[in-house]
């Protein structure tokens, strides 16, 4: 019984290492396609909603303004103010007033906070092609050449970008780099390559106003969640049109994320994927973090062949996510995430256990529930969820030993 418990535990971490080779494989054959080029190059509205000083926040902003794009603006939202982000976007309106503007959110019509703020940019915004992009993502300089290009087919109606995570400092932006770029850009172009699946990141999406316009705008989803993984699906659905994954990533900067930080955060996400995609769908998500998996089974049954499956697991794992890192951004992580690899994979196992129990988030300063499609609920004066405090000293212990 105990054998067979185990046997079977060390299939399902081959399988999954397995899984996580063909993903990369893709993603390196994806990523060596050059994006289209436009025979037009219309005019293109940036929307960026802030929400406090992320990491390198003037520098992403400022990377904005240095496109190689005739005609664009960049709407820099924030929700009032007295937000942290203010002071920040005025400086950069005051260096490029004629590239940037400020723009205060109207009211609440949503528990969105981010697409409350969407709202409002969507309004204000001059030009017919909208790109969204979030406040801690860096863009290259050919970013609204490559937007334009794939949007020059009528067929397509809305674009994405993988996401590389780049500028780590501590273990926690170590981990959450490592995973966005070995684990969420491989699946996203993966899922899409191999199974005509869309999965849409808002960190960079774009689409037109028109096609917007007939989805119902943002206020459509102004009560979701995953405000960018529903629009995608809507896209094909209700307008027949196909999503696509840009052949060119987009830099997503985290240099000071915390481990108890890094935890939340992808608790948040497993709330998102479960509810999005069902239970079933978030069971099999499992099978792509094989390692933790080669750990029981060798707990479960201590062997040779269960030793050297799970060396081989690390071994294999470590590699895959150096060739992901070395494809999207030229480089792969220093030593210390390949000494950090089990660790980033336990948690990302507690955060998967948590997404799979929990059914509330905290995003954006706001305690909210999500129902089944990410269909948002309000919560008040919930007690703090126990995760936060009890692993927070172990955490931090860490941080310590590994920066």
């Amino acid at each position: 019984m105990v054998e067979g418990i185990a046997g079977g535990l060390l299939v399902m971490a081959a399988v999954g290492l397995s899984l996580l080779a063909v993903q990369v494989w893709v993603l390196t054959r994806h990523l060596r396609v050059a994006p289209p080029r436009p025979t037009e190059q219309p005019g293109i509205s940036i929307l960026k909603p802030l929400c406090g000083v992320d990491d390198d926040l003037p520098q992403n902003i400022a990377s904005f303004a240095r496109l190689d794009y005739p005609r664009y603006e960049v709407l820099l939202g924030v929700r009032s103010a007295g937000d942290a982000a203010y002071g920040v976007a005025c400086q950069a309106v005051a260096a490029w007033p004629d590239r940037m503007r400020v723009v205060l959110q109207r009211g609440e019509p949503g528990l969105n906070p981010k697409v409350n703020q969407l709202i409002t940019l969507a309004q204000r915004a001059r030009h017919d092609l909208l790109v969204i992009s979030d406040s801690n993502v860096a863009a290259h300089a050919s970013y609204l050449q490559d937007v334009a290009g794939y949007l020059d087919d009528p067929r397509v109606g809305l674009v994405t970008h993988p996401v590389v995570g780049c500028g780590e400092r501590t273990l926690g932006a170590l981990m959450d780099n490592a995973h966005l770029s070995a684990g969420i850009a491989p699946g996203m172009v993966a899922a899409k390559r191999l199974a005509n699946f869309p999965i849409v990141v808002g960190k960079s999406m774009a689409l037109r106003r028109a096609d917007l316009h007939a989805l119902g705008g943002f206020v459509s989803v102004k009560d979701v969640l995953a405000e960018d993984f529903v629009l995608g699906r809507r896209v094909e659905r209700e307008l027949g049109k196909q999503v696509v994954v840009a052949n060119r990533a987009i830099a997503a900067v985290s240099r000071a994320r915390g481990l108890p930080a890094f935890f939340a955060r992808y608790v948040r996400w497993g709330t998102i994927q479960r509810t999005s995609v069902g239970p079933l769908a978030y069971a099999g998500l499992l099978l792509l973090n094989p390692l933790p998996i080669a750990c029981l089974a060798l707990m479960v049954h201590p062997s040779g062949i269960a030793w050297a499956l799970l060396v081989g697991v690390w071994a294999g794992k470590a590699l895959l996510e150096r060739a992901a890192a070395r494809s999207l951004r030229g480089s792969s992580f220093a030593l210390r995430g390949w000494l950090a690899l089990p660790l980033k994979d336990a948690i990302l196992l507690a955060a998967w256990l948590g997404g799979l129990c929990r059914s509330e988030v905290v995003w954006r300063g706001s305690r909210l529930a999500v129902l089944d499609g990410t269909r948002l609920v309000p919560l008040r004066r919930l007690p703090a969820p126990a995760w936060r405090s009890a692993p927070a000293s172990m955490l931090f212990f860490a941080t310590r030993l590994f920066r």
